[in-house]
C-alpha cells in the first residue's frame, strides 16, 4: 500500500474511531473491528463468526462494526491501531504486534490449552502484561490446533540444507530460522505470492490451511514436516474500550467469547481436509523423521524461548512458566 494511501486509511479510521464508543441508540454501543488477515481466510473466518454472534445476540446493547482486513489497516500496524483506540477490536497473531511489546510473541510458544491457561492463572498473567505494556486486553484465541510449517519451492532432505535459503517470515520464527542459517525476509501475508513469483523468497512459513485462500499453492512445491509452534490468532481489544463495557454489554460479549473458543476444535477437521487438498494439488511432503524431526521441533522451542527471554528478561520467564509444558 503506498504511503499516502496508508496514511489516509489510518487517518480516516482514527477520525471515525473518535465516536466509536458513543451510543448508536439509547443503550447500544458500537465497536470497530479489523482483522490482520484478509476477509474470509482461515485466520479470519472464526473472528467473523464471533462478530456475527455478538451482533445477533446483542441487538440494542452491543454491536461490532467489521471494517475488514489489511486493506483497512496493514497487518503489522493493527496492534498499534488497537492500542491507540483507532479501532477497538483486532484479530491478530501475537507476532504481528510484537512491535508494540515483544512479550506478545510468546503466544506462539504456548503448549497448553486456553482452558488450562484460565485454570492455572496464565490468562490473568498474560493480561497483566498486555494491559501494562500494550494498553490491550487479551480476549480469546480463535485459531488453534494449527502448527506452522515451512512451505518451499525447492526440495531439501535435511534441516541443515535450509541454511542460505530465503524464507518469508514474521517475528514469529525469526529466532529459530536465523539459528538455522536462513536468510529471513519480512513480507505481509497478502504479498507472499508476489515475493514467490519474483524469486524474492524460496519459501514461507504458514499454518496448514489458507494457502489456497491466498493463491500460494500455485507457487508451492513442498511442505516440510514436522510442524512447530502454535499458529495462534487471537482477539485483542483496546483496554480503555474494554473497561468501558457495562455489565449488560459484557453479558453479550462473554458468551460469544466462550462460544468462539469452543469451535476451535473445528480446525482439527479443517486441517485434515486441507492436508488432502494440498496433496491433490501436487504439494509434496518433506518429512524429517525420528530423532531428526524431534530435534527440529525441540530447537524451534529452545530458540524461541531463548530469543523471547533475551528481549523480555522480566516477563519472559513468567510467560514460560504458564505457556510451556512441565515435561
Amino acid at each position: 500500500m503506498p504511503i499516502q494511501r496508508r496514511q489516509f486509511t489510518i487517518g480516516a479510521a482514527a477520525t471515525a474511531a473518535a465516536s466509536t464508543i458513543l451510543p448508536a441508540r439509547a443503550q447500544e454501543v458500537v465497536l470497530r473491528a479489523v482483522s490482520a488477515f484478509p476477509e474470509q481466510t482461515a485466520q479470519s473466518v472464526h473472528f467473523e463468526k464471533f462478530i456475527e454472534r455478538v451482533n445477533t445476540t446483542g441487538k440494542g446493547v452491543l454491536r461490532i462494526n467489521y471494517v475488514g482486513g489489511p486493506r483497512a489497516i496493514p497487518s503489522f500496524e493493527l496492534g498499534n491501531a488497537v492500542r491507540n483506540g483507532v479501532v477497538d477490536i483486532g484479530n491478530a497473531n501475537g507476532g504481528f504486534y510484537a512491535n508494540v511489546f515483544p512479550e506478545s510473541d510468546s503466544l506462539k510458544l504456548s503448549e497448553v490449552s486456553i482452558e488450562e491457561l484460565r485454570r492455572n492463572g496464565g490468562y490473568e498473567a498474560i493480561n497483566r502484561i498486555w494491559n501494562a505494556k500494550g494498553n490491550l486486553q487479551y480476549v480469546a484465541p480463535i485459531y488453534a490446533h494449527s502448527p506452522f510449517y515451512l512451505f518451499l519451492n525447492r526440495r531439501i532432505s535435511k534441516p541443515a540444507e535450509l541454511a542460505g535459503m530465503k524464507i518469508r517470515m514474521t517475528p514469529l520464527y525469526r529466532d529459530f530460522l536465523t539459528a538455522l542459517g536462513v536468510q529471513v525476509v519480512t513480507v505481509a501475508p497478502g504479498e507472499i505470492y508476489t515475493a514467490l513469483e519474483r524469486g524474492l523468497v524460496d519459501g514461507y512459513g504458514w499454518p496448514m490451511n489458507s494457502i489456497f485462500d491466498l493463491g500460494l499453492h500455485a507457487k508451492t512445491k513442498f511442505r516440510v514436516e514436522p510442524g512447530f509452534y502454535n499458529a495462534e490468532t487471537s482477539i485483542i481489544m483496546n483496554l480503555d474500550a474494554w473497561k468501558r463495557l457495562t455489565p449488560a454489554q459484557r453479558a453479550v460479549l462473554d458468551p460469544a467469547v466462550a462460544w468462539v473458543e469452543s469451535i476451535n476444535e473445528d480446525y482439527k477437521s479443517i486441517n485434515a481436509r486441507e492436508e488432502k487438498r494440498q496433496a491433490d494439488a501436487g504439494i509434496q511432503v518433506i518429512r524429517f523423521e525420528g530423532e531428526e524431526g524431534r530435534q527440529f521441533v525441540r530447537r524451534a522451542y529452545e530458540e524461541g524461548w531463548k530469543g523471547l527471554i533475551a528481549r523480555c528478561p522480566d516477563n519472559g520467564p513468567v510467560l514460560r512458566r504458564y505457556l510451556a509444558t512441565k515435561s
